[in-house]
């Protein structure tokens, strides 16, 4: 059995970059765990009844998952690029001593979003060898609305050599994104349920398979 650890630097990011995966892993018995980076409060200028939904979303996704563990930092999200690197290593490495995970996904370093750039930067930072040997494989994903809008002109693009055959449970990845209603839009909105499709089967098409989710292996030691 392995432990994996999906990080989201967003609740939202996880299912849109490995949420077939995850519930393969499931499926297969392993324990998945969820580690949310970010949380909306007052003070970053969110509503108190958006804030009330997202809670509600976040324990409807992790209830229909069935994660071993949800973990939050509780960072400021829109902000990370304001908050000291150290504390974003430091409230990430204290999920990683608790869960000891050998399997990790993270978001792709140059998406557009610079809360997905800090959290790929901790989390990595986390994933040393010395720090914490349980990791043996990680994994970047790919975000619809952030991963394909990243510019910047030195970055080659998300080039994936890890397809991932989710032909029978896109349908249920598809039902959880949908449980984000405050996130997911009308197409061509690049976060719609056509958009995941479509990029679910562009990927199986590189795969051979009707639909698959696409990865850049960053670390596997064997």
């Amino acid at each position: 059995m392995s432990i994996v650890l999906v990080v989201a630097p967003h609740p939202d990011d996880e299912s849109l970059g490995c949420g077939g995966t995850l519930l393969r892993h499931i499926d297969e018995g392993d324990s998945v765990h969820w580690l949310i980076v970010t949380k909306m409060t007052p003070s970053n200028g969110f509503a108190l009844d958006r804030i009330a939904a997202r809670s509600y979303e976040i324990e409807a996704v992790s209830s229909t998952y069935k994660f071993a563990g949800v973990h939050h930092a509780e960072l400021p999200t829109t902000r990370l690029d304001q908050v000291p690197k150290s504390e974003i290593v430091g409230a990430i490495s204290k999920v990683f001593q608790t869960v000891r995970p050998d399997t990790v996904y993270l978001p792709y370093r140059n998406d557009a979003h610079s809360d997905h750039a800090a959290v790929f930067d901790a989390t990595v930072s986390c994933c040393k060898t010395f720090r914490h040997p349980c990791v043996r494989r990680v994994y970047a994903y790919e975000t619809l609305s952030e991963t394909e809008f990243g510019l910047r002109s030195d970055d080659t693009g998300f080039r994936p050599n890890l397809f991932i055959d989710i032909g029978d449970r896109l349908v249920r990845k598809l039902a959880i994104l949908k449980l984000y209603e405050g996130e997911m839009g009308v197409f061509p909105f690049p976060r719609s349920e056509e958009c995941v499709r479509a990029q679910s089967v562009l990927r199986g098409s590189q795969a051979g398979s009707r639909a698959a989710e696409a990865f850049m292996v960053l670390k596997e030691i064997r």
